[in-house]
């Protein structure tokens, strides 16, 4: 399952911006970000979307993970 920071760490590195830049561009600031990344931090709704603007991600693409087939 790809997690949240994953997906920002794999749009921010597709688009050639490194963590700074992207801090630059969004408001937040690089610990934070690093920390999203690392599935460490816990990003309120506000963040999140300061984060994914600047990297033309949707918050449903975002916060969608795959549906997984259960026998429950």
């Amino acid at each position: 399952m790809v997690k949240i920071g994953d997906r920002i760490r794999q749009r921010r590195e597709l688009l050639g911006l490194v963590q700074p830049k992207l801090a630059d561009l969004s408001g937040v600031n690089t610990r934070t970000i690093q920390l999203v990344e690392q599935g460490k931090g816990n990003p309120s709704l506000e963040t999140l979307l300061r984060l994914i603007e600047p990297l033309g991600l949707n918050l449903e693409l975002v916060l969608k993970t795959p549906f997984q087939n259960s026998n429950v």
